[in-house]
């Protein structure tokens, strides 16, 4: 479907693609893998014509369309998310607007000629059933995070992050035949990023897809393509698997590159000494030419590879930290509350919410970043936190460089040993004296992680720890966090990152914190199950009415009811969930049908559910 020809690019002495060709069927599912300045997204750009080639073609098959999302789009509009989204359906809005033309003209002048092309696309319009598009508009708007409330909100009120998911919503809505995608989970949270995962898994589209998350690529690639000095290599299989032909062709090209060299050595030998003899000077020129007409075997640069060790950490109390009925609300507006769970040493635990339930809200509110409005926050014995920032534009001090802001982070240390551990982070020698605010976004992730680990604390609050970071550098990260002998508690949008750290989960929800024990995948395995096993529920949920009804149990019986009250918290969400899905099946039905009105009895039946459910938890806690 996609054909590229001998594309090549230069950028002054930079040579970008060196003649590189290549075809992308419309049902291939790949990844685009390269270092760093590889040119990984300047091919995105080169495919969908917005990037010039010096030589070099590339086709696409005739009618077939293919649409591309870059890694940041200026979007300005004054419409709602949702009329913005709708947009994308370009015969739609073209058939709409004239139909409004149309109808104003009609009002003035009934002319039989306008009446016809009225009526002719009136049945256009019944043809690409505006209610259906309308309707799945708004499923993907929700499955990116956006709430129902919300798609009435003009887009010019939004956040770059959230423009950007309007991007999104509004290429899948156009329904092409193949998608180039650069770093499309940029800005979704990690609810919207199993949402879009699971989307991209279920369609009928191919893409060439660009992500720093491990995950996607081994998820959802069949293929991956590696962009390396100017040069565009296919490998079968998913990332993991790339990973490993790429070794095995390296070690490969290793062996050949020793041989040759060797080979080399000793034909240089042979005619440095026919050299020598007169007789045979005229052989050592043959063979020097025979030796200048080789392809010489070249071994790619090594990559650059973070390596530290954490400095010996002193240990705390069994109980880190202890948060106890904490609430927030932004004016009238509950956002969570009875957020309580304990954290004991040694733990490794990720905090995970749907957006909107005020995750990155309680973080802050447990790093002292925003003040708490109600309940407790308790350090154990001998815990000494540090924070990771997510912004560490806030954390570092753009104005100096960066030896000098580990000095401020750290005044008790060394010079050397702060250089010492720059190193491990790719600071080396005149790179320490670099200003921040020359740097990139990883390389401030890097040095604000190097503050971090420097302060000797043994426990770690970490805030996005692998913004901007790339695949190789969030593994090393991994391997030294999960060598941490301290306690962590972290937020992370990064699926693979939560998955290889977390030895235990805690949901916020708006009524309060649940935790599972277990990585990420434990997480979603144990969600799942508890949905699956909602009918059984019954039985739990008369224990929780008698519960309710009965006097104060004595102190003896408040595990029962501390147990009672999470079974009746998790059916609460589960219902609220339900309710969230039925409403959205409106948009599909014809009003006064019967499904309609067997779908509305369901409704009102969850509704009734609820109300009685949220009574047993009031009286439960009265």
């Amino acid at each position: 479907m996609i054909q590229t020809n001998n594309l090549s690019l230069a950028f002054g002495d930079q040579i970008v693609f060196d003649n590189i060709s290549f075809t992308l069927n419309q049902d291939d599912r790949v990844g685009l893998v390269g270092r760093n300045g590889s040119g990984k997204s300047t091919l995105l750009k080169a495919i969908a014509g917005q990037q010039h080639l010096d030589s070099g073609k590339v086709s696409i098959s005739n009618k077939k369309v293919v649409a591309y999302m870059p890694q940041e789009v200026v979007l300005e509009s004054e419409k709602s998310i949702l009329e913005e989204t709708l947009t994308a359906s370009a015969s739609l809005v073209k058939i709409q607007e004239e139909i409004a033309a149309l109808e104003h003209h009609l009002s003035l002048d009934h002319a039989t000629a306008d009446l016809e092309r009225y009526a002719d696309l009136q049945a256009e319009l019944c043809e690409l059933n505006p209610a259906l598009v309308k309707a799945q508009a708004q499923e993907i708007l929700i499955g990116l995070g956006f709430s129902e409330a919300q798609l009435a909100t003009t887009v010019n009120t939004l956040s770059v992050g959230w423009k950007m998911r309007i991007v999104l919503a509004k290429l899948l809505l156009q329904k092409a035949d193949f998608y180039l995608f650069d770093e499309p989970t940029n800005h979704l949270d990690i609810v919207a990023k199993d949402w879009f995962l699971e989307f991209l898994k279920t369609s009928d589209f191919g893409y060439l897809l660009v992500s720093h998350e491990r995950y996607f690529l081994d998820y959802l690639c069949e293929k991956i393509l590696e962009i390396e000095r100017g040069k565009a290599t296919f490998y079968n299989g998913n990332y993991s698997k790339y990973v490993v032909q790429k070794e095995h062709n390296l070690e490969i090209l290793e062996s050949a590159y020793i041989q040759q060299q060797k080979e080399l050595k000793q034909k240089m030998a042979t005619i440095e000494r026919f050299r020598a003899s007169a007789a045979r000077a005229k052989s050592a020129q043959s063979m020097l030419k025979s030796v200048e007409k080789l392809d010489l075997i070249t071994m790619p640069p090594a990559m650059k590879t973070m390596k530290f060790n954490f400095p010996p950490v002193q240990q705390s109390g069994k109980v880190v930290l202890e948060v106890d009925g904490l609430a927030h609300s932004f004016g009238d507006k509950k956002i969570f509350s009875n957020a309580s769970f304990q954290i004991e040493r040694g733990e490794k635990v990720a905090i995970v919410a749907p957006n909107g339930v005020g995750k990155t809200t309680l973080f802050n509110i447990i790093i002292g970043q925003i003040p708490k409005q109600t309940g407790t926050i308790t350090l154990g014995y001998n815990v000494i936190p540090t924070i990771f920032a997510q912004d560490q534009n806030k954390s570092l001090d753009g104005s100096k460089n960066i030896i000098e802001n580990l000095h401020n982070a750290c005044p008790k240390k060394s010079e050397g040993t702060l250089r010492s551990f720059l190193g491990s982070f790719l600071f080396t020698s005149d790179d320490v004296y670099k200003k921040i605010n020359v740097l990139s976004g990883g390389e401030k992730n890097r040095v604000g992680m190097a503050c971090v680990l420097l302060q000797d604390a043994n426990l770690l609050l970490l805030d996005e720890p692998t913004n901007h970071l790339d695949i190789q550098s969030k593994e090393i990260l991994l391997t030294a966090l999960n060598a941490f002998q301290g306690t962590i508690l972290f937020v992370s949008h990064d699926h693979d990152f939560i998955n290889k750290l977390a030895t235990r989960i805690i949901e916020l929800t708006p009524s309060g914190t649940h935790g599972y024990l277990g990585n990420y995948e434990s997480y979603l395995y144990q969600k799942k199950h508890e949905t699956s096993a909602a009918p059984k529920a019954k039985s739990a949920f008369a224990n929780l009415a008698a519960v309710a009804e009965a006097p104060k149990k004595p102190a003896g019986n408040q595990y029962e009811i501390k147990k009672l009250t999470r079974k009746l918290e998790l059916k609460i969400a589960k219902l609220e969930k339900d309710i969230a899905a039925v409403e959205e099946t409106f948009s599909n039905l014809t009003y006064g049908s019967q499904n309609f009105i067997t779908t509305q009895e369901n409704l009102n039946k969850l509704k009734a559910e609820l109300k009685d459910a949220a009574h047993a938890w009031e009286e439960l806690h009265k």
